[in-house]
Formats: structure tokens, C-alpha cells, sequence
């Protein structure tokens, strides 16, 4: 197929982008580079269409244009292998669509470069911003099948004769070069994912989520789609970024579909398994949000101290369904989530925990021998005064989420903490200091340096931080009232908050922390 064609067909609506296929990712300098191996008569690849006369529900933009419908009851080509190559040529070549999309890390227009090296190595093609251009030393690309303005651009550029016959030479290699094109012509959708897969596997690997959206993907199921669906099914609840996170979402998926969270395993599996039995995926993932908000008052996503414990929560939920889960079972769940985080047990490369997790969680739903919170459940003082709050790391999300089992009081009013308010957005500032820092900085000395380690917090609201400024704890207990004591049990405080003594109190609120820690894991 000539490139004058291809973009006309692109232009008609008669060449599409599948919905299961991944989006343009190529470089600007690597569509130049494309450019380089056609004029030089390198092999640059063919391209797969699959011919049908049925439209798809799904589909994708080619690159950043929008493309036409297609004309009413004409056969539709999709792209199956080549969208890169095909959406690069149209890119660089057609002038009837407009993109406002000149972004160095998607697209730049391809220019001839007539001042580069000529030789079998070195690309004669550069993409380039407008600033970057120089009129006497670059032609581009864009107007070459488009006879006015190559025209017009020759006497803008003012070319020498030579550079003139040089260019016409560039234009006619471009007009003359054929596309390999090979056209796959199958109603049947089965047959037609088999083939993506096939082809994908053979040239350049896309990754298992891209694969598994090819081989599950029919008219009416769209993984990729369904996926998407799941983020906003979950996001009044916090829960989002599940949907988003391919990998945690294959992990799970691969969890429910086959013991295994490892997404490989998911590799052999049947197109038609993974659309019967999504709905099952989706329940189990409904039920582990569930169990999480209720049970250990996580909000969102980003306050679980590792995503990999929806794993195995995802394995326990994907069993009896219509099952609710006994006292016993939540407190084997709730001891193997402390002591996992406590403990830090999935930091690192945690997959041999997860898929051991994985298997006890479903022994434990099924009624078999389970060692699921058979953790050693050790925690020390370090763990509130050496690490430093930073609601990113593992040690502070614990942290928050253990004041939250206790139904934290307000610093000031002593009021119940709306927790679906307070943890339904990790970036709301809704911890500060027991001892403000200002108040640590009017003094002689500094007795710890560790008034940002995590013994020092407490959920307390900006407006409360405002009104509790640099004063000493003594000082802000007047605007306490007169529940005192109900506020420092539920926020985990000694009552020698208010002797005004540092190192004294965060040496005692560390104790309490790990006792209340030892108590969770039990």
C-alpha cells in the first residue's frame, strides 16, 4: 500500500485502532528514525489488519487525532500489529486533521535535516520543535503529499538548486515506497485475539495486562474497559487506584482465577474463564474494601501500609461468597494484617509471602488447617521514635491506622474524628505534633531531636494546630474541656503530656503505642 493511500483509508475511517490495544508509545525520535530506514530502503516492518464489517463498541484514537467515522456498511480494517509505524507515517504526513499536540515526550513533526551526515548509520530525519527549526537547514515532512505546499515551502526556503533537486529526490523515495499489508479477514472475535496474542508474542513483548485484555477481549467484555468501570465503582469509597493499578488488578484477578498472584500464571488461561467468572473478581474485591473500611478503618487505598495485603484478603473473599465471615476468621484476619505491617513483612520482593498468604487465606475461608497469622509479632520503642512521620512510609500508615481502631476524640472539644473525612484523602494534614515544633524551638535546648518521630503525632486538624500554635501541652489543655482523659486514651496519650517534659513523654507514649501494638497482634 503506497503512504498516500494509507492515510487516505486512515482519513475514510476504513483503517481503525482497536480498544484492547496499547496506546502510541513511540518517541518522536523514533518515528524520525522510522522516516530515516524507508528513504534509506531499510526493512521497517509490515502491518496486520484484521478486515470486518462490524464496528467495535471500543475503540482508540490513532495517536493524537481523532479520526472519522467510517462511511456506513463498508468494511473496516483494524490495526493488529503495526499501530506504531501506521500512526508515525500518518502523523508525519497527512495535512487534513489538526492536532494541537507538540509535546516533546508524545509527538514533534518530522523534518529532512539537509546539513546531516548521509551515510548508512546516522538518521537524516529530525523531529523538532518550532523553535528548533532552522528554515535554511530543515524541510518538513508534512507537505510532501501535498503538491501546493511542497511548492510553496521550496520558494519559502529559498533552496539552491542543488538542495532543491535533493529534496524532490527525498519527496519521490517517500512516493514510490510500498507498506507491506497483509489483511486478516475472521468475524469470529475468538480467532482474532488468538492472533494479537500471536503477534505480539512474536515481535516486541507487550506486558501480561495488554495480553490478557487481547485474549478476554469480545465485543461485549473489554478488560481494560471493565477495569476502568472498577475505579469508578470504588472511587466514593476511596478505593480508585484499584482499577488504575493494572498490576495489583492482574495480581488479584490471577489470585482469584488461580491460587497464584503472580499475573504469568494468568498466561495459559481461557479468554471465555476471565469473563465468566469477573463478576466472582469483582465481588471479592468489593468485600476485601469492605472488610478493610470496617474492620481496620482504611479509608483509601494509600493508608494501606502495603497494596500487596489485598492480595491475599482478595484469595479469602473469592471463596463462599454468600458466606459471611465468623468472629474467628476476622480476628485471624485482623492479627495476620498487624503483624504484616508491624513487622514490615512485605517489603522488599514479597512475592513468595503474598502467594503463601494467598493459600492460607483461602485454607483458613475453606475450613482447612490455616497458619495464615502464624507471624512472629515483634515491635519495639524504635518503631515510634526512630522513624519520623511521613504519611508515605509503612511505619506512618500503621501508625494511623492503629489510632484509628481506637475512635479518636478531637484535641480540642473532644468531638468523635470523622474518620471517613479524615482518611478519605491521604494528602489532607490532619496529624500534628503533640509537642508543636515551635513551641520545641523556643527552648534553651533541644532534648531529643526527634520531635518529628512518629511518637509525637496525634490526629489534630489544622484549625486545632492553629489554635494550639507554639503554646506548651500545660498551656493548650485549658481548650481541652473538661473530657480530658476520654481524648488522651482514644489518641494512645499519657497523662504526662502535660508535665511539659519531652524525652519523658515521648519515651511513655512509645510504650503505650507497642503495648496497644502487641494487643493488635495479639
Amino acid at each position: 500500500m503506497q503512504i498516500t493511500r494509507l492515510i487516505d483509508r486512515v482519513l475514510r475511517g476504513e483503517i481503525r485502532v482497536p480498544g484492547f490495544q496499547r496506546a502510541f508509545v513511540w518517541e518522536p525520535n523514533r518515528a524520525a528514525l522510522l522516516m530515516d530506514s524507508i528513504y534509506k530502503g531499510y526493512p521497517f516492518g509490515s502491518i496486520l489488519l484484521w478486515r470486518t464489517r462490524t464496528q467495535l463498541k471500543t475503540e482508540k484514537d490513532l495517536g493524537s487525532f481523532q479520526l472519522p467515522e467510517p462511511e456506513v456498511d463498508y468494511p473496516i480494517d483494524y490495526v493488529l500489529d503495526g499501530q506504531q509505524r501506521i500512526t508515525s507515517i500518518f502523523s508525519t504526513f497527512q495535512t487534513t486533521l489538526t492536532s494541537d499536540v507538540e509535546d516533546p515526550e508524545v509527538w514533534l513533526p518530522i523534518y529532512y535535516d539537509f546539513e546531516a551526515k548521509s551515510d548508512a548509520q546516522d538518521s537524516q530525519f529530525q523531529a523538532l520543535a518550532k523553535e528548533n527549526v532552522d528554515p535554511s537547514r530543515h524541510f518538513p515532512l508534512s507537505v510532501f503529499f501535498d503538491p501546493v505546499e511542497f511548492a510553496n515551502k521550496q520558494r519559502e526556503h529559498d533552496l539552491s538548486n542543488d538542495r532543491l533537486r535533493e529534496i524532490v529526490l527525498v519527496q519521490s523515495k517517500f512516493a514510490g515506497t510500498l507498506i507491506p499489508v497483509e489483511t486478516f479477514i475472521e468475524e469470529d472475535r475468538t480467532s482474532v485475539a488468538i492472533v494479537f496474542e500471536r503477534v505480539n508474542r512474536l515481535g516486541v513483548q507487550l506486558d501480561t495486562f495488554q495480553l490478557l485484555t487481547a485474549w478476554t477481549w469480545s465485543e461485549e467484555f473489554d478488560l481494560q474497559q471493565k477495569f476502568a468501570d472498577l475505579s469508578e465503582r470504588f472511587e466514593a469509597f476511596g478505593f480508585d487506584e484499584i482499577g488504575t493499578d493494572n498490576d495489583l488488578m492482574l495480581k488479584c484477578a490471577s489470585t482469584v482465577l488461580r491460587m497464584d498472584p503472580s499475573p504469568t500464571a494468568l498466561i495459559d488461561i481461557n479468554g471465555a474463564e476471565v469473563r465468566d467468572k469477573f463478576e466472582v473478581i469483582v465481588k471479592s474485591l468489593e468485600r476485601t474494601v469492605d472488610f478493610l473500611r470496617t474492620e481496620l478503618q482504611v479509608r483509601h487505598l494509600k493508608f494501606l501500609p502495603f497494596p500487596g495485603l489485598l492480595i491475599p484478603l482478595c484469595a479469602y473473599f473469592s471463596r463462599k461468597q454468600s458466606t459471611g465471615v465468623s468472629r474467628g476468621h476476622k480476628e485471624v484476619l485482623s492479627r495476620w494484617f498487624w503483624r504484616t505491617a508491624f513487622t514490615h513483612r512485605y517489603s522488599g520482593n514479597p512475592s513468595i509471602r503474598i502467594k503463601q498468604d494467598v493459600q492460607q487465606a483461602i485454607a483458613l475461608r475453606e475450613g482447612k488447617p490455616s497458619d495464615l497469622d502464624d507471624i512472629p509479632a515483634e515491635i519495639s520503642t524504635d518503631f515510634y521514635t526512630e522513624n519520623a512521620f511521613n504519611n508515605r512510609t509503612v511505619a506512618t500508615k500503621t501508625f494511623i491506622l492503629q489510632l484509628a481502631s481506637h475512635a479518636p476524640r478531637s484535641f480540642i472539644g473532644g468531638g468523635a474524628i470523622q474518620l471517613e473525612d479524615v482518611l478519605a484523602e491521604p494528602n489532607r494534614r490532619e496529624y500534628h505534633h503533640c509537642f508543636p515544633k515551635a513551641y520545641i524551638a523556643k527552648l534553651d535546648t533541644d532534648p531529643a531531636n526527634n520531635v518529628g518521630a512518629i511518637a509525637n503525632f496525634a490526629f489534630l486538624n489544622r484549625s486545632e494546630n492553629r489554635e494550639i500554635s507554639d503554646k506548651a501541652p500545660s498551656e493548650y489543655k485549658k481548650l481541652m474541656g473538661d473530657n480530658v482523659n476520654e481524648i488522651l486514651i482514644s489518641q494512645l496519650l499519657p497523662e504526662n503530656l502535660f508535665s511539659d517534659d519531652f524525652d519523658t513523654f515521648v519515651e511513655s507514649r512509645a510504650n503505650m503505642l507497642v503495648d496497644d501494638a502487641l494487643k493488635l497482634m495479639e
